[in-house]
């Protein structure tokens, strides 16, 4: 039975999954007798749940001539239909928003973005507030199951940095067996495969937030967005949580599933990097959450004379913790602040510390995990062919080495990550454009524009001084709302659609 089910479309398998989703926030409505709220999320998981089984039933015998280009639409679909089936028990739960409003939340959610029209908290209830976690959640496996099982067979989502640097027969060996292999059944294999890793993080999370001091409620909530990165909070973030300093030491941890896809799954694909240790994506992100604390922190003293005289040891142990942590938090594209990190501010003297949140957020996490952004790896890729051109000029002659993987990561690996960084700017600038029409400010555009791309909903907040999404107008949150999209399925991916040999038999 299961087996069947999931070789039905992956867009209506993703519906019946998200109409069975509804009925956990109708549960939790129905324990704090709020009867509306059961209501509405009970009834939409009934009515959406026997639409996807009629669908179902009524495409049994259907079987797409191109799985691979069939996964990808269905992929854009999720993102863009999906949530407006998401928001029909919001909305209705809610009572006193629009639909747009409430579409505009299901689709940050779902992207894992963690934008959100509700500034105050309290504005909405526990199951609503479990809703908007639990879209982020389902977004975030969303993203780690078709990452391996969509993406990297089409050399998208980052693996076209490391793909095979053969051509020829090795080439077209390599496209006969993405047309052998069924896209369906890597799909299954992955998401059975990855599921209980996900899961099980997860449960692991939310018990030692528990045990820490959190609400359950919160302490749930949390957890999910810590593992999909969507920085989704019922209180207004891990400041306002009861567990304190041991919370945020356990999201730290958390938090570095977001740096490699190394530490939670294997890819025959990662150029012959077998130990974690060797990872170049977690060696880099570990790198930038060293760095830029000890910037932050060692600037107290650069800067001496903009800032007042030398404080406790405490403070700045706290200031290197807060920048720490804000660091690794923004750089996985999760966007939860740290309480320490006001200190953090204080101590270094910078008057503009958010550029540097904008910068992380830019840079993102790992190919195939849940963070947004550039992605680590074509940093890396960038980064080999600048040294590599540095020693070239000391050493004209010379040849690099480190193998066929590293030369073609060199090469043709750096050459199509700068290509992606130039389309990631001038969607930058599209969308800065766009934003600018609507009547919004220079600095205001761009602080919405990369949170938008690089699904750190909670940048705006924090580095536009108070910017919230509730004041923006209709238009400006339709572009937002394509932005994210456009941020957690890539400029590649959507460029791939267009390509005419991807529609040719």
């Amino acid at each position: 039975m299961l087996t069947r089910i999931l070789s039905m479309p992956l867009i209506l398998i993703l519906m019946g999954a998200g109409a069975l989703a509804m009925y956990v926030p109708g549960g939790v409505a129905a324990a704090t007798r709020d009867w509306e709220g059961a209501r509405a999320f009970s009834y939409s998981g009934t009515i959406f749940l026997a639409f996807a089984a009629m669908i179902g039933i009524a495409t049994a015998g259907h079987t797409p001539k191109n799985q691979a280009r069939s996964h990808l639409l269905a992929l854009l679909g999720a993102f863009t239909v999906l949530p407006a089936m998401l928001a029909v028990p919001f909305y209705e739960s809610v009572g006193n928003t629009r639909f747009l409003n409430a579409y505009f939340e299901m689709v940050s959610s779902l992207t894992t973005t963690g934008a959100t029209l509700f500034d105050d908290p309290a504005r909405l209830s526990g199951a609503e507030h479990l809703w908007r976690a639990l879209v982020g959640w389902f977004g975030g496996f969303l993203i780690w199951v078709t990452a391996i099982a969509i993406l990297a067979p089409l050399n998208l989502g980052g693996f076209e940095v490391l793909a095979p640097a053969r051509s020829g027969e090795a080439a077209a060996a390599h496209s006969q067996i993405i047309r052998i292999a069924d896209p369906s059944l890597r799909l299954q294999r992955h998401a059975l495969v990855l599921f209980p890793i996900y899961g099980t993080l997860t449960l692991l999370l939310w018990v030692g937030l528990l045990i820490l001091g959190d609400a359950p409620l919160v302490a749930l909530c949390h957890a999910m967005s810590v593992l999909a990165t969507s920085g989704i909070s019922p209180v207004g973030g891990v400041t306002a949580a009861g567990s304190g300093f041991g919370g945020e030491f356990l999201i730290f941890l958390f938090l570095g599933f977001a740096l490699s896809r190394g530490t939670f799954a294997r890819d025959s694909r990662d150029g012959g990097v077998s130990k974690l240790t060797q990872d170049p994506e977690l060696q880099m992100g570990l790198f930038i959450v060293a760095a830029v604390p000890f910037f932050l922190f060692l600037r107290h003293w650069i800067g001496a004379i903009e800032v007042e005289a030398a404080q406790s040891v405490w403070q700045g142990l706290q200031a290197f913790w807060g920048g720490a942590f804000t660091v690794l938090s923004f750089l996985s594209t999760t966007g939860f602040e740290s309480a320490a990190w006001d200190t953090a501010r204080d101590w270094s003297g910078l008057d503009t510390p958010s550029v540097i949140l904008m910068g992380l957020a830019v840079f993102g996490g790992g190919v195939a995990t849940t963070a947004g952004g550039v992605k680590l790896l074509r940093v890396y890729a960038l980064y080999k062919h600048g040294t590599r051109e540095l020693e070239r000029l000391v050493h004209p002659s010379s040849i690099g080495g480190s193998g066929q993987t590293a030369r073609y990561l060199r090469r043709q690996g750096a050459y199509v990550a700068w290509i992606f960084f130039m389309l990631f700017a001038i969607s930058i600038a599209a969308v800065m454009l766009a934003l600018s029409l609507t009547g919004l400010g220079f600095d205001d555009a761009v602080v919405l524009t990369i949170a938008a791309l690089s699904t750190t909903g909670p940048l705006a907040p924090i580095a536009g001084d108070g910017l919230g999404y509730a004041m923006l107008s209709d238009a400006a949150k339709v572009i937002l709302a394509a932005s994210m999209v456009l941020g957690r399925l890539e400029t590649l991916a959507i460029i791939a659609l267009l390509n005419p040999e991807f529609w040719r038999s």
